[in-house]
């Protein structure tokens, strides 16, 4: 199936989601009278908050995906562990290419969950998964994948946390290489 396919049909229950959650939660409010629209307003500001950070991250990730585009993570692993000429292994490169995949994925189903939760469930539920769970599961993706990369690589980098950052600084200030140009000198 073609990547941008499968972009658009990722987005289009996200959407779906997205107008089912404007549309209840606006009935909700006349029904329960202008107050409880507006602590509905705060919640739902707070939400679409929540969502608008994922699906930019998963825009962002996912157009890197298309055909004659370098993934995002490839890209990151040329600047910060890249020869002069910006190469890396080949086993690198289809690696970094599937945790961009990855990524996606997690970015997809946190958005699911979090405007499913929304609609379906108690609003103490959805505000624990956003305002408690968030971050440990960010955290536990990051470090599931150092796991897999220490066993899917032959000579996987290791740094600090610090070090990562560090580089993460410093290549930011580069400019993008383009998927199959070499860095100048």
């Amino acid at each position: 199936m073609n990547l941008p396919v499968v972009v658009v049909l990722c987005l289009i229950p996200i959407a779906a989601h997205l107008f089912i959650v404007v549309t209840a939660h606006c009935r909700l409010g006349f029904t329960f009278g202008f107050e409880s629209l507006f602590k509905l307003g705060f919640v739902t500001a707070s939400a679409l908050t929540h969502w608008g950070i994922y699906i930019s991250l998963l825009v962002t990730f996912g157009l890197t995906l298309r055909p004659g585009h370098e993934a995002l993570i490839t890209t990151m692993a040329r600047r910060m562990h890249g020869d002069k000429q910006g190469e890396i292994p080949e086993q690198m490169a289809e690696y970094t290419r599937r945790v961009t995949i990855a990524w996606c994925c997690f970015f997809a189903v946190q958005l699911c969950i979090s405007v499913s939760l929304f609609c379906f469930a108690p609003l103490v539920v959805w505000s624990f998964f956003v305002n408690i769970l968030d971050i440990p599961l960010v955290a536990t993706m990051f470090a599931a994948e150092y796991f897999i990369r220490l066993r899917c690589l032959d000579d996987p980098p290791r740094h600090s946390l610090p070090v990562i950052i560090k580089m993460i600084r410093e290549s930011a200030g580069k400019p993008a290489m383009p998927a199959n140009a070499a860095q100048p000198d």
